[in-house]
Order: structure tokens, then C-alpha cells, then sequence
């Protein structure tokens, strides 16, 4: 027996088309919508504060009112986590659409979630809820499941526990629908989507398709796609995406940890990757909540430095500037090299420098720089022009991490008849431990000699990489193709490495874990997004290119490798 699951949203603000593409392109029992991200809870918990009756993907209306006749005649399951902050409030939304369309649809939700009242001075505060909430709904009949805050792989885990009728202890199976639930979770990124072999892959990934699993009652599942969608699935494609925001060989959840190391994947035919092999463990006593709370105000402004005296125009522009930012708690200076010498185009002769700053006090961050930056406009260095105006001001949010026991959360189904069912906690835990650094491999008879000629050359010529954020953390997985480039990875990318060739890591805690079953190194890099991405504080606030940065950057590689 088989249970088809598909994606339909990967994030708030994904392809709006891809729900009605996922009706009509193939069989498909259940449909998932993921809408939610720690950034995506501070920005509906800013509409909560203009209307307390939002705080929900309003897209997500908008989707299902195009497909609603599709979804019933075709007996389709829609789990979504798009009720974000008020998960009662789109349900009754999509209740009062069904009545108007006249498409009879029974909609449950799930609630417990929302801790904000205990957790004064958040905007809101959420408990990661597991599936079985989900799975009650589903059991009494539900067609339409919405839920607040749950895990991204809880809108798989709950139709499969209910599918199949798993109980809470059969931790193996549920750590198999964890895995493809993450698989799943970020749409079109199983497909080809980001990838960083996008050029090489069988499928083009101009429009890719999103990902579908077809789970087994055993835990296992296939990883696919619908006949004739773009993009590509192989063991590269999942590979990926089962490094996303992860950390080490124990993926904890509230329902159970899954053993990431015990992840088996195979090519099962053209876009199918067999997932089998994975084991399961009792969940943490704990359930995690994400907090987000303004944390006060921020602004930017970039200038263009163009041809000759780059750094001293840098500098005389920072020295113009000290005095309106002497006050301003949160400073920050950055001189991106762009320009090229004797450039063929104005833009490529051309530096930027960036400056951001942060302050409580709006009034500091706001008129204050705006009206000394704009005052240089004729007393500055030669070409001033700055790509935008500063404005007066934006609000910044900051994401925190806390942790309460399981039953301190009153998880609840409300099913399609009103009946509000009590969920409970998962029947046993266990506190997650770090797991022992497993043997590294030795040579393979086709590996390259250790004394081997070697040539400098990008480390993203045997290496694919994928990175991500969580709060203030960042993590880098690292995977290799072959095994002999496997050997080679794991004795070559260590920790310390790794910083060297990343070196705004180097004074921040970098963790490695190795994945042996996946040829893969994770690593887990501490603060260097600051208070989040909502805070803004670096570049690339999401840490979303660290790993092609990591990928650009040039090492001695055994040209039997190349």
C-alpha cells in the first residue's frame, strides 16, 4: 500500500500555479503546503499587529479557490501550515469559501502552538508541534488540515501516521516519513532547484516540478516528480536537500529524531530516488519554540566608489560620516570590490560600499544618517552616488530559540464537527546526544594515490554544497559523487579548514559531522547571522550562498579527481 504525498509550496510567496500543476499532473493522495519560515512568523505577526484577525498565508486563499472543485473531485487531502499565527481564522476562511463556491469540503485545524502570552515582549512565540495532531484531523475526515507552527516534516509524518495507523512509538517509520517530509518540504529544491550542478543534470531546470514522495507502510519511500514537470530527482538532487538546515547524525523532532546516518539512497529509475534504511529514536523531552520580537530599527545606504583611489575614497567617506553615527549603537562598514582596472563599462569600474546601522532609537538610523549622507552629495569623494536614498527607518526583528517540556503544550485537533481532541505527547524521550565521529573511509581501489600529482583548482569541481540558516547559525553540508572524491573530502575538509578557506568563520564555532551513507560533511556554524534573518545583519542574511562561496574557493585537489 502506497501513499502518494506532494508539495505545492516550499515557502510564503512560492509558484502560485504549483497547486493546481500538482492536481492535475498525476495521482497524488495528499497535497502539502509549507508557508512558514522564522522570518515568515515575524512578518505575519506584524499584520497580526495592524489586524488581529490575520496572521495567515493569505495566498494560500487565493490558490485554493482556483483548484477547490479539483481538490473534491479528486478526493485530494490539503495539509498546510498556512494558518501560521491564527490557523482558526483560515480555517473558517476556507469554511466560508467551500459555502460560497458551493464545493462541500470538511476543514479541521490544529492549535496548541501559540505560546506568546508566556513569553512577554515577543511578537510571537510558537512551539514546533509534531504530526499527530494532524493525524486525528485527518482520521475523522477531514479534507482541508490547517496548523499554526508544526514542523516542516509534520505535514508528512501526520497523513502517513494516519494512512498507515502508526502508532506514537514506531519510531523507525517515523523517522522514514521525517526524511521524505524534509525531502518534501522546500518544493522545487528536491527537483533540481538551486542545485549546485544545475548545469549538468538530465532535466532542465528552468521551471523545475515539485517533488513528490510515495511513502510505504514500512517508513521507506521514492522521491519524484509528475511525468513531463521540469527539473530532475537523482541521489545528488535529495542529497541536497536532506543537508538543508540540518546539523548533525540526530535530526531531532517532536514526534521522533531520525537518524540521519542511517539514510540510504539509491537511484530507482529516471527522477526516483528510493529512500530506505532509516532509523528512528524516541523524541526530545523538550519541544522547541521560535521567538520573534522587534529588536529596534534599521537602515542602509550603498555608495558607488568608481575608477581610481578606491580605499581612499572609502575612507574619506566613513571619516565624513563619523560624527552622525558617534551615537548610533550598531555600526557597520563594508567595501565590496566589484570594480575591475581599466573597465569597458562605468558599472564594472565600480566599487560599493555598504553601510548599515542599527539602532533603538529610530530617529538615529533614520534622519540623522539620511541627512548627513545626503548632505555629501557635493562635498565628497569624485563620482558621489549612492544606489538608493537612506530612508527613515525600518524595523528589524530577532529570532530566539527556547525550549519547554511536551506537556507543557496543550496540542489540540479541532476536527471538522467542532470536537477539540487533545494530542498527546510523544510516550517516551530521550535527550538527544552528539553521535561519535564514525571511522573516516580509507582509499578506494579507483581513489587517487596519496602522493599523487595534485592541481589548484575550485573545491565545487568535486564537491556540491548546500547552506542555510537557523537563527543566528548557519550550516554548510558538503557532499562528494563518487567514492573515491568521498575519501578524499573526508581527510581534506576538516574544521579548521574549513575556516581557512571561509575565513569570515574563522573566530566563530565551527562544528563538523560526518555522514559516511550520504559521502556527506556538515557544518554547523555558530553566530554568524547575528540575532537572525530578520536582523539583517550580514550580506547574505539567510547564509543561502555560503556553500557556493565555500565551493568557489581554490585547494590542492588530486587531478585523478578532475
Amino acid at each position: 500500500m502506497t501513499l502518494r504525498i506532494g508539495n505545492f509550496s516550499g515557502f510564503y510567496g512560492d509558484r502560485s500555479d504549483a497547486l493546481r500543476e500538482m492536481l492535475t499532473g498525476g495521482e497524488v493522495d495528499v497535497l502539502t503546503g509549507d508557508y512558514l519560515a522564522e522570518l515568515t512568523m515575524l512578518i505575519l505577526g506584524r499584520d497580526r499587529l495592524k489586524d488581529p484577525g490575520a496572521g495567515y498565508a493569505r495566498t494560500f486563499l487565493r490558490q485554493l479557490e482556483e483548484c477547490l472543485a479539483l481538490v473534491h473531485d479528486k478526493r485530494v487531502k490539503i495539509v498546510t501550515n498556512a494558518g501560521g499565527l491564527n490557523p482558526a481564522g483560515l480555517a473558517a476562511r476556507v469554511r466560508e469559501l467551500s459555502e460560497r463556491l458551493g464545493v462541500p469540503l470538511r476543514v479541521a485545524h490544529v492549535e496548541g502552538d501559540d505560546l506568546t502570552a508566556a513569553h512577554p515582549g515577543s511578537l510571537a512565540a510558537h512551539a514546533y508541534l509534531g504530526g499527530f495532531g494532524i493525524a486525528a484531523c485527518l482520521r475523522a475526515g477531514a479534507d482541508v488540515v490547517v496548523t499554526g507552527r508544526v514542523t516542516d516534516a509534520a505535514l508528512v509524518t501526520g497523513p502517513a501516521a494516519a494512512h498507515f495507523d502508526w502508532p506514537a512509538d514506531a519510531y523507525d517509520r517515523l523517522a522514514g516519513a521525517v526524511v521524505a517530509g524534509h525531502v518534501l518540504e522546500c518544493g522545487t529544491q528536491a527537483t533540481g532547484g538551486n542545485y549546485a550542478f544545475f548545469t549538468e543534470g538530465p532535466g532542465d531546470v528552468g521551471r523545475p516540478g515539485f517533488p513528490l514522495a510515495e511513502l510505504h507502510e514500512d517508513g521507506s519511500a521514492v522521491i519524484t516528480k509528475h511525468p513531463g514537470t521540469g527539473g530532475f530527482v537523482d541521489v545528488g538532487t535529495v542529497t541536497a536537500q536532506l543537508l538543508y538546515e540540518t546539523t548533525g547524525a540526530r535530526y531531532a523532532g517532536p514526534d521522533v529524531t531520525a537518524r540521519l546516518d542511517t539514510v540510504r539512497l539509491r537511484q530507482d529509475g529516471p527522477d526516483r530516488v528510493r529512500i530506505e534504511g532509516v532509523r528512528g529514536e524516541a523524541p526530545p523531552p523538550t519541544l522547541k519554540v521560535g521567538r520573534n520580537r522587534l529588536g529596534g530599527f534599521r537602515n542602509e545606504v550603498v555608495f558607488v566608489l568608481t575608477g581610481l583611489d578606491v580605499e581612499a575614497k572609502a575612507a574619506l567617506v566613513r571619516r565624513q560620516l563619523a560624527p552622525a553615527l558617534a551615537k548610533v549603537a550598531d555600526v557597520r562598514w563594508e567595501l565590496v570590490r566589484t570594480d575591475r582596472p581599466d573597465a569597458a563599462t562605468e558599472e564594472t569600474a565600480s566599487a560599493l560600499l555598504r553601510l548599515v546601522v542599527r539602532d533603538a532609537d529610530q530617529q538615529a538610523v533614520g534622519r540623522a544618517l539620511s541627512g548627513a549622507a545626503v548632505e555629501l552629495a557635493l562635498a565628497s569623494y569624485p563620482g558621489f552616488h549612492v544606489l538608493a536614498p537612506p530612508g527613515k527607518g525600518a524595523p528589524y526583528g530577532v529570532f530566539e530559540d527556547a525550549y519547554v517540556p511536551q506537556d507543557a503544550v496543550e496540542h489540540v485537533a479541532v476536527l471538522p464537527d467542532g470536537r477539540r481532541v487533545p494530542v498527546a505527547p510523544a510516550p517516551g524521550s530521550a535527550v538527544p546526544e552528539d553521535v561519535p565521529e564514525p571511522p573516516l573511509p580509507g582509499p578506494p581501489p579507483d581513489g587517487p594515490p596519496p602522493d599523487g600529482p595534485t592541481r589548484r583548482a575550485p573545491l565545487g569541481l568535486v564537491a556540491g554544497a548546500r547552506s542555510g540558516d537557523k537563527g543566528g547559525h548557519a550550516n554548510v553540508g558538503v557532499w562528494a559523487r563518487t567514492d573515491a572524491a568521498w575519501s578524499w573530502l573526508a581527510h581534506t575538509l576538516t574544521a579548521d579548514r574549513f575556516r581557512a578557506l571561509l575565513p569570515e568563520t574563522a573566530p566563530l564555532p565551527v562544528t563538523r559531522h560526518v555522514l559516511p551513507r550520504l559521502r556527506a560533511l556538515n557544518f554547523v556554524v555558530e553566530g554568524i547571522l547575528g540575532e537572525g534573518v530578520a536582523a539583517q545583519a550580514r550580506f547574505d542574511p539567510q547564509a543561502k550562498a555560503l556553500g557556493e562561496w565555500l565551493r568557489s574557493r581554490h585547494l590542492d585537489i588530486p587531478e585523478a579527481l578532475l
